[in-house]
């Protein structure tokens, strides 16, 4: 049996131990050698990325993905959608979800991971549409979680869901690093009992279960798997690529990657690693193994994040507070999967309710909205006191959030006029509107103090 490999270092593995911070530069000089090194796809956008190259990195999300494909010509590159989402934390018009969809795939997206945050398919089925409507792989995710709720049946009726849907092919999203070997075992092989496309699984090593829950998958017939190059492996990350495929051979099954390869990405990024060390960038606290989390289900990206919250308000003391406080917010919501953007809600919630010293003294809008049903129908029961305590008499949506939303790309292309450049940059401003307004001024600096530079340079040899 073939099983194929995902690497995340330039997504997944990059935002679980430095939150997203990998800026371009950093890693340009090895995409060739990432490209021929056999794997299945590089995951390469999506999640985060979109987010901090605007806002961290003054760097295009568009040009950067646009950049990757010019470089990586024969391995597929791979994003994460958050379905509704796209890469906001809100829902977004029918309208904004196709032309993202489309514009994404026009810029070198080959494969579409598109995920909903409650695992209610209604807010991804627009976003799989626009996918093979664009000729492009989707790949349906049930996010996985633990809680008195959720069961091996409810699984396999997730994956039917997927595969009636029309997806290309299934993942099972372990953000947290929970999902055991033998739950792992029986998970994949209730969904290939249940479903005729391949499977895949997605996995962290926040609790140390990884490498072990990935044999026992592959053993029951995974057909994929994300691993991250060992000098961006292991913590909140993924997995080491190398050692699962030494693992795999060793057990006799098949992989296309070619050992030499992997050996000169490593040590590519084996002194980026350093210098992040060194500059604070990564924490050590995101490499450790943490078994607390099979308690309290923090995600890789969630945790780096929970750090980087209660160190700006110089309370990092507290955090065991906040890991406790975490599960009994997720429990009041009806126990979400901790996913983005439920993840970022749970935890903010978690850290108001920690520093306030009251227990939803202060409510988030976004922990609002999803308590009137804006993100979609909760997993389980709602807590009703806090229903009554933050809407009182408002009305609850149980339709399709979406269907209530009114187009919005068109509008805002020509509120916007010269301010955007491209349909790209519409996107980008829909997605986050004040840092992308910012990011397109600062460019706009950048590229006439460069044409000044050009005529000032032309003069000088003209004398």
């Amino acid at each position: 049996m073939h099983v194929n490999f995902t690497e995340t270092v330039l997504r997944d593995a990059n935002q679980s131990l430095i939150a997203t911070r990998m800026p371009f530069s950093d890693f340009e000089d090895i995409l060739e050698t990432l490209d021929s090194a056999g794997y299945y796809s590089l995951e390469c956008w999506g999640g985060a990325t979109f987010d901090s190259c605007l806002r961290y990195l003054s760097e295009d999300p568009w040009e950067r993905l646009r950049k990757i494909k010019a470089k990586v010509k024969n391995t597929k590159l791979q994003m994460l959608l958050r379905g509704q989402n796209l890469l906001g934390y809100k829902h977004y018009p029918d309208d904004v979800v196709r032309s993202f969809v489309a514009h994404a795939a026009k810029n070198g997206i080959d494969i579409f991971r598109v995920f909903d945050a409650l695992n209610d398919f209604r807010n991804i089925e627009v976003a799989v549409d626009e996918i093979l409507k664009q000729g492009a792989h989707a790949q349906g995710c049930i996010c996985y979680t633990t809680s008195p709720i959720h069961n091996l049946e409810k699984y396999a009726q997730l994956g039917k869901q997927l595969e009636q849907m029309g997806v290309n092919s299934i993942c099972i999203k372990d953000m947290a690093g929970i999902l055991g070997p033998q739950e792992a075992f029986d998970l994949i092989t209730a969904l290939k009992q249940s479903v005729k496309i391949p499977v895949f699984l997605h996995t962290h090593c926040t609790t140390g279960l990884g490498p072990i829950t990935y044999l026992k998958a592959v053993e029951a017939g995974c057909d994929g798997i994300d691993t991250a190059i060992s000098s961006f492996s292991g913590g909140t990350s993924q997995p080491a690529t190398e050692t699962l495929n030494y693992a795999l051979l060793q057990a006799g099954f098949e992989t296309s990657l070619k050992k030499d390869s992997l050996k000169k990405i490593n040590d590519f990024f084996k002194p980026l690693k350093t210098n992040y060390l060194a500059s604070g960038q990564m924490d050590s606290f995101v490499l450790g193994t943490e078994t607390d989390a099979l308690t309290y289900q923090v995600p890789g990206g969630m945790l780096s994040n929970l750090i980087a919250q209660l160190k700006a308000q110089k309370s990092i003391d507290r955090l065991d507070e906040v890991l406790s406080e975490t599960p009994r917010v997720r429990e009041d919501l009806g126990y979400p999967p901790l996913v983005t953007p439920m993840s970022q809600m749970v935890g903010v919630q978690a850290v108001s309710n920690v520093l306030a010293g009251e227990r939803y003294k202060n409510v988030s809008k976004e922990v609002k909205a999803y308590l009137k049903g804006e993100y979609g129908k909760a997993p389980g029961k709602v807590n009703p006191d806090l229903i009554k305590k933050v809407l009182g008499d408002e009305e609850v949506v149980t339709s399709r959030f979406a269907d209530t939303l009114e187009p919005l790309f068109e509008k805002t292309k020509q509120e916007l006029g010269e301010l955007a450049v491209s349909d790209e940059d519409v996107l980008s401003y829909i997605a986050f509107p004040q840092i992308a307004e910012k990011f397109f001024l600062e460019r706009k600096e950048r590229q006439s103090r460069t044409v000044s530079y050009s005529i000032i340079k032309k003069q000088g040899e003209l004398k």
